[in-house]
């Protein structure tokens, strides 16, 4: 079967590209057609292309920042399904995954821009309309709350990817849901197809001190993101491809956070699973998160 962009130009299907790439041209203030604006969806290049995008991007950044970038392009591991658990019991809702989120993934500081949401709720409340986002986290723990972080589920049945009208959003192999920011066009759908609110829209021009930007990038994770555009949690991409623990896994003072590999019967996440109480959010929509919260006292 042919995909869709194979299929022979009509004269409507032109006009409607024709008009978006007006538009988008119009928006960003070009005198001509870029060669990022043309380049091809990330699944469907090949290796000399990757290689091409890649160094592109490592010398744009550098002009612009100032800092030299590494770029990667890791595909995922064969075997490897990536899975999340917290635990709730441990949690202090201190935030310091927020942070650690924000440095590592460079995410905008002006206008704020944070992947994680860190929910407080008071004993025996399980309302998250009733909940606090905006609490003093310099006073952590409180008797008589508990807190709840969340962030994206990385759905093995994702609804915000099967909304998106380009393809700029998909699951990987290893479970990750990834995002190509040179093909997402802004619209939203998979905002609004969420449960979990954990994407993101850049309204501004995202701003990130060159000082602070972290320089080890993935291109469909952490690498700096443009106005327009819908980004989210990648599980830390350009970590854990490379078999280091999430940004936010390493940061957690009480040990909260675990990762590993759901393929593997003896890792700890599968260990939780078969030994602790586990649930997971919002799971009679059938997105089958692979985000486990759990109690281990």
């Amino acid at each position: 079967m042919k995909k869709e962009h194979d299929k022979k130009l009509t004269r409507r299907t032109f006009l409607k590209t024709a008009g978006v790439a007006a538009a988008s041209l119009a928006v960003s203030g070009c005198n001509g057609i870029s060669e990022e604006f043309l380049q091809s969806h990330f699944r469907e290049m090949g290796p000399d292309e990757i290689n091409q995008t890649r160094e592109r991007l490592e010398k744009q950044y550098k002009k612009k920042y100032g800092r030299t970038f590494h770029l990667g392009t890791e595909p995922a591991d064969p075997g490897i399904l990536f899975g999340y658990g917290l635990d709730l019991s441990r949690c202090i809702g201190c935030r310091r995954c927020v942070y650690a989120c924000v440095h590592e993934n460079n995410q905008s500081r002006m206008p704020q821009i944070q992947w994680i949401r860190v929910l407080r709720f008071k004993n025996g409340s399980r309302n998250f309309e009733e909940s606090d986002h905006y609490y003093d986290a310099g006073m952590v723990p409180k008797e008589g709350y508990y807190t709840i972080p969340i962030q994206c589920q990385q759905c093995e049945n994702p609804p915000c990817v099967k909304v998106c009208p380009t393809g700029a959003t998909w699951k990987e192999p290893d479970g990750i849901v990834v995002v190509d920011y040179n093909w997402c066009i802004g619209c939203r759908y998979c905002m609004a197809a969420c449960p979990y609110w954990a994407r993101h829209f850049n309204f501004a021009t995202p701003h990130v001190p060159a000082d602070k930007l972290n320089t080890n990038l993935h291109y469909l994770g952490n690498r700096p993101r443009m106005r327009g555009v819908v980004e989210k949690c990648t599980f830390c991409i350009q970590r854990t491809r490379k078999g280091r623990y999430p940004a936010c896994v390493e940061v957690c003072p009480v040990g909260a956070r675990k990762f590993g590999n759901l393929l593997d019967e003896n890792s700890e996440i599968s260990m939780i699973i078969k030994t602790k109480r586990v649930f997971r959010l919002k799971a009679d929509l059938n997105t089958q998160p692979k985000f486990y919260y759990f109690f281990s006292l």
